[in-house]
């Protein structure tokens, strides 16, 4: 798990990071709002992603699908983040899916 859903957490904040300029630039949002929103939500993804899998922190899971629902409702500043949630949530599940069948196939052999 740590793995699939930390990668799909990287990744996350890597285009919402790379999504800044374009916002500023295209959507004629602040630079500061801009940076704020985005640059937050990439460190806390970042964050999040060095934390899922370990013990004792099945908080994260919570907290990286708290961030989902997060990155959606950022598309009321930066309005390509609708989109991006919507993607990024779909893999965040299909993700936590995954892996939780993995799992469970790796234990039973």
């Amino acid at each position: 798990m740590r793995q699939l859903c930390g990668t799909v957490l990287i990744m996350e904040a890597i285009i919402v990071a790379l999504a800044i300029a374009p916002t500023i630039a295209l959507e004629h949002v602040h630079g500061g709002t801009a940076g704020a929103v985005g640059g937050g939500i990439a460190v806390v993804a970042i964050v999040l992603a060095g934390l899922v899998g370990r013990p004792r922190m099945g908080w994260v899971l919570y907290a990286g699908s708290a961030l989902q629902v997060l990155v959606i409702a950022a598309g009321v500043v930066i309005p390509a983040m609708y989109v991006l949630g919507v993607i990024f949530a779909a893999f965040w599940f299909t993700g936590i899916w995954m892996a939780r069948k993995f799992e469970k196939r790796s234990a039973a052999a």
